[in-house]
């Protein structure tokens, strides 16, 4: 038996995620206050939460919708960094880190002033 027919909240949590994830991916600024009004409505806990914080920081929602840059590559390099450093917790130092994290770095190039 599939969740969503055990559960209408989780049906209703994963349409309006849905309905975020096509707003954004289209750039619908437009939408956004209607989709916000449609979270908020849902008496999901969480997606109250989320919208009170879309508010709160609505220059940054702003940017987003309008400008072409993104921080998604920097994001994603720090992710790989925390992942290596998880996998590697309490089993080695410093140096194997370095290693992992800059495989083809000679160590002179690195070297503190």
């Amino acid at each position: 038996m599939r969740l969503e027919a055990q559960d209408s909240g989780i049906w209703a949590l994963r349409s309006i995620t849905q309905e975020f994830t096509a707003l954004m991916r289209d750039r619908d600024f437009h939408g956004l206050s209607d989709w916000m009004q449609k979270a908020t409505a849902t008496g999901i806990p969480a997606m109250k939460f989320f919208v009170k914080g879309l508010r709160r920081d609505q220059a940054a929602v702003n940017a987003a919708f309008f400008l072409p840059c993104s921080n998604g590559q920097v994001e994603g390099q720090v992710h790989r960094l925390k992942l290596i450093k998880r996998q590697m917790y309490g089993r080695a130092g410093f140096t194997l880190l370095h290693r992992r994290v800059l495989p083809f770095a000679t160590h002179e190039e690195h070297r503190p002033p």
